[in-house]
């Protein structure tokens, strides 16, 4: 564990080091004047809706259906009829 006094520059950046360069980071405002960084990789907001309660489940299930259903080939034609009538 490093514990480091940083400057904030007067472009407002904080300067992490090189080996950080080109990282995304989360930062979190703990409370007013405390904060806490972490690296990592975030879920893209276009993306997010995968991680909502419930869609892992729905997913899953999906999955197990299709594993266990036959495959066949669908006749694009009665797909139509049925669903237009």
């Amino acid at each position: 564990m490093r514990t480091a006094v940083l400057r904030v520059g007067e472009d407002g950046r904080v300067p992490l080091g090189k080996e950080y360069a080109g990282c995304e980071v989360l930062v979190e405002e703990v409370r007013p004047g405390s904060w806490k960084i972490k690296t990592g990789t975030f879920v893209p907001d276009d993306e997010r809706w995968l991680h909502q309660p419930g869609v892992r489940e729905a997913l899953d299930e999906a999955l197990v259906w299709a594993e266990a259903e036959p495959r066949q080939e669908t006749d694009l034609d009665e797909l139509e009829e049925k669903l237009l009538g």
